[in-house]
């Protein structure tokens, strides 16, 4: 017997009703906001992502060298590949671009909960703009889809990578110390970054000045700390996104100097989105401004985008107790015996012209257990194609809810379940 590769997984019917449903409020949500779908290969050239990543990427990704000695790898993410394909085919289109995508990615994680080899990924791009309204619109775009998706308890964090810098460069970081920072700001171990600080030579008073900062959502705060004029600009267009996010899309948040989302590429503004209810892996959403275009060998072009986690999305849903639609059937059709058969596909196949969702006894069960089934699917109605009702062109509709039933002319099945 052949069982399931590891970090995979089968979706049975009632899951991908789940799924789809999640999908669908996704792309509508795009679609509301501009955003338009595209879609790239599920691998590409490996080059593409160790140029976005660096080589470390090698360990957490599927990769092979196909049969004309091309070195490729199936997509970890989505970003490089949509970026590969807007300096390759999209420049000259009008900005600002809005693209999104809902597509399978795949990694060589250990499989956890929320957490697979091969994953859907939800995201979008929007290209050849910086204004401020377009970033607070993108994290209102990032909010709403999880908002529409059904997520009750959300907390939106938003930091500035550009302050960040400015804040490390005060205090004559070197390259080698601003990484050896990083893992410990992400994980929000300031007694770490304190000491860690003190051993680079930087003066107590300072040490604890920035690791104040990295604590504080107080902006004032910040504001008042730091008297850099590149920080105080940067603390301004800082500003009017959290005010438009705030009076324009009446979105609450938390400001997180801590976020260091990919240092070597995102500039600016950064955000995550959590879900607490999920504890170590609450994080829903993550993106920002970022400079990929000319990495890839386009034009600079100012960028951000963000994406969502699929199946940790489904997760923080089931963990809040959410219900999802049941997936129901228009009509279930019951021929009463062999010689009902043609005439009930007849009808069966009207019905589906008229979109209705519409399936049929093949199995010559019988009215009591076709009753039975048709309860389990979550049929709304069922048709009983009699001999008797026939002679007279009618058939017997039974209202699976309230138990009703009717006689009807054939001719007016259609207008009955409109």
């Amino acid at each position: 017997m052949f069982k399931i590769p590891r970090g995979t997984r089968d979706f049975s019917p009632e899951e991908m009703q789940k799924r789809n449903y999640i999908e669908k409020v996704m792309r509508n949500t795009f679609e509301t906001f501009g955003y338009r779908e595209i879609q790239t290969p599920s691998f590409e050239t490996l080059e593409l992502f160790t140029a976005k990543s660096g080589e470390t990427i090698l360990e957490e990704i599927y990769s092979f060298t196909d049969k004309g000695g091309r070195n490729l790898a199936l997509r970890p993410e989505l970003t490089a590949p949509v970026i590969r394909f807007y300096v390759e085919k999209l420049q000259m289109e009008p900005k600002p671009l809005k693209l999104f995508y809902i597509g399978n990615c795949y990694r060589y994680d250990r499989p956890q909960k929320g957490r697979y080899r091969e994953f859907k990924q939800a995201g979008c791009e929007i290209i050849g703009t910086e204004t401020e309204e377009a970033y607070a619109e993108l994290i209102a775009l990032a909010y709403k889809i999880l908002e529409n998706a059904g997520v009750k308890n959300l907390e939106l964090k938003i930091g500035n990578l550009n302050i960040l810098s400015s804040i490390f460069d005060k205090f004559k970081l070197s390259t080698d110390q601003k990484k050896y920072l990083t893992p410990l700001i992400d994980k929000s171990l300031f007694e770490d970054i304190f000491y860690a600080l003190r051993d680079f030579s930087i003066k107590n008073e300072d040490a604890n000045i920035l690791t104040e900062l990295l604590q504080t959502s107080d902006i004032k705060k910040i504001d008042n700390i730091i008297d850099d004029e590149t920080v105080k600009k940067e603390l301004l267009i800082f500003k009017k996104i959290l005010t438009l996010l705030k009076e324009s899309f009446n979105i609450s948040y938390e400001i997180k100097l801590g976020i260091v989302r990919g240092l070597d590429y995102y500039k600016g503004i950064v955000f995550e989105i959590e879900a607490p209810l999920l504890g170590a892996e609450k994080q829903l959403c993550g993106g920002g401004a970022y400079e990929l275009v000319p990495l890839f060998g386009g034009k600079k072009s100012p960028t951000a985008g963000f994406a969502i986690g699929f199946d940790r999305t489904i997760v923080a849903l089931e963990s809040e107790g959410f219900k999802f639609p049941n997936p129901t059937l228009d009509v279930y059709v019951v021929p009463f015996n062999e010689d009902m058969i043609k005439q009930s596909l007849h009808i069966v196949k009207n019905l589906r012209n008229l979109d209705f969702k519409v399936d049929i006894d093949l199995l010559r069960r019988g009215l009591s257990k076709s009753l039975k089934y048709a309860n389990s699917i979550n049929a709304k109605k069922i048709i009983i194609v009699g001999p008797q009702e026939l002679e007279k062109d009618s058939v017997t509709i039974k209202d699976m809810k309230t138990g009703e039933q009717v006689i009807s002319p054939i001719k007016d099945i259609g207008k009955l379940f409109k």
